[in-house]
C-alpha cells in the first residue's frame, strides 16, 4: 500500500514539473531535436573532443609477424570450417539441378545455333555467293 502512494506522489511530482499548455510541450520537443543535433556534431559523433580509445595490438606496431606457412595454414582451417557451414544438397537434388542445367543450356545452344544459321542464310542472300 505504501509502494502505491510513492508511485502516485512520484508521478504527482512528474505531472507538476511538466508544461501543460500545447506550446510548451512543443518548444520542449524541438529544442530536444535540436540539442541531439548539437551533440552529435553532425558527423556521427557523440563529442568530438572526446579522447579515442587504447591502440589495438595492430596499430602498435607487433614485431612478431606471422609467417607465410602460418597464414595459408590460418587460411585453409578458415575454409574448411566455412565449408561445414554449408548446407550440401541431397543426391537427388544434385541429380535434379544438374538435368536443369543440362537442359537450359542444350536449349541455349540450339537457339543460339539457329540464329547463326539464319543470319548466315541472310548474309548470304544480301551479298551473294
Amino acid at each position: 500500500m505504501s509502494e502505491d502512494r510513492e508511485q502516485e506522489s512520484g508521478e504527482d511530482r512528474d505531472e507538476q514539473a511538466r508544461p501543460t499548455s500545447a506550446a510548451a510541450r512543443r518548444g520542449r520537443r524541438a529544442s530536444g531535436r535540436s540539442s541531439s543535433r548539437k551533440e552529435s556534431g553532425g558527423n556521427g559523433s557523440k563529442d568530438a573532443s572526446a579522447p579515442k580509445g587504447r591502440a589495438t595490438p595492430q596499430r602498435d606496431g607487433r614485431s612478431e609477424r606471422v609467417s607465410l606457412f602460418r597464414r595459408i595454414g590460418r587460411f585453409l582451417r578458415e575454409v574448411v570450417a566455412e565449408l561445414r557451414k554449408v548446407i550440401w544438397p541431397t543426391r537427388k537434388q544434385l541429380l535434379t539441378y544438374t538435368a536443369v542445367v543440362l537442359v537450359f543450356v542444350s536449349i541455349m545452344v540450339a537457339f543460339i545455333a539457329g540464329l547463326d544459321l539464319l543470319f548466315a542464310q541472310g548474309v548470304l542472300q544480301l551479298f551473294g555467293e
